[in-house]
C-alpha cells in the first residue's frame, strides 16, 4: 500500500464515481429523469451534494440521494485507508 496521499483530483473522482454507482444500483439509468453529484475537497474537508430527480415507485428518491452522498463519503475513507 502506498503512504502518499491521494490527490484532490482521485478524491472527488473516487466520491463522485461512488455516488454514481449507488444511484444506478438502485434505477436503471433510463429511469433517472436528472441527477447531480457535486464534490468539493479544499483543505481536507469533504463536501458532497446529490440531486435526484427519478420516480419514487422503488425507492424514495431523498434517501437515495443521501445514501449516494454516504456512500461517497465513506469511498473516499477508505481511499484514505480509514
Amino acid at each position: 500500500m502506498s503512504t502518499e496521499e491521494p490527490t484532490d483530483e482521485e478524491v472527488v473522482q473516487t466520491a463522485s464515481d461512488a455516488a454514481e454507482g449507488l444511484i444506478f444500483s438502485r434505477y436503471k439509468q433510463s429511469e433517472v429523469r436528472d441527477y447531480d453529484v457535486t464534490v468539493v475537497f479544499e483543505d481536507g474537508v469533504l463536501e458532497v451534494d446529490v440531486y435526484l430527480n427519478a420516480p419514487d415507485d422503488e425507492a424514495d428518491p431523498e434517501q437515495v440521494a443521501d445514501d449516494a452522498a454516504l456512500a461517497a463519503r465513506e469511498a473516499v475513507d477508505e481511499l484514505f485507508g480509514e
